[in-house]
């Protein structure tokens, strides 16, 4: 099993959690980069609105090739409950993913709102079929069992 873990990260809380996921299972760990970074002001003002609207950033890489990957990891932060913007557009770089199974995650310091369920449905207009979604909380990403259950997820995927 070869799996590639995407994810995007404004503080390094879900960087950490994809780090952990790729020391248990392996794989690439591709980081989304947005081309222009958000400040503390555009994070919380810009960031959030253009999350709310399920909009996207242009990132860096500007096209994830998964065709080499047996499953696909997410992972997000959440804003105004719902993906960051960057994650938004990590989904649409996606190719080779038709008829791949994912694994997704989110970690926020709040209530996670639509977050899996619009990421997930993202992920279906791709032809990708979500086999497990977890929320972490700042509680919850010091939590061994709860790390251990997803990696357990991306294994069985």
């Amino acid at each position: 099993m070869k799996p590639a873990i995407i994810f995007y990260s404004y503080t390094g809380i879900t960087r950490g959690v994809a780090e952990k996921i790729q020391q248990a299972c392996g794989g690439d760990l591709i980081e989304v980069k947005t081309k222009k970074p958000y400040s503390k002001i555009t994070a919380y003002s810009l960031g959030c609105l253009r999350a709310a609207k399920g909009e996207c950033d242009e990132i860096k890489p500007a096209s994830i090739d998964v065709s080499a990957s047996d499953v696909i990891v997410i992972g997000t932060p959440v804003w105004a409950f719902r993906a960051a913007p960057a994650v938004n557009a990590a989904v649409q770089a996606l190719s080779g993913c038709e008829g791949k199974k994912a694994v997704i995650f989110a970690t926020c310091g709040g209530k996670p709102g639509d977050t899996l369920p619009k990421l997930a449905e993202a992920l279906e207009e791709k032809g990708v079929k979500v086999a497990g979604g977890f929320i972490f909380d700042r509680k919850d990403v010091k939590d061994e069992n709860k790390i251990c259950a997803l990696n357990d997820a991306v294994k069985s995927a």
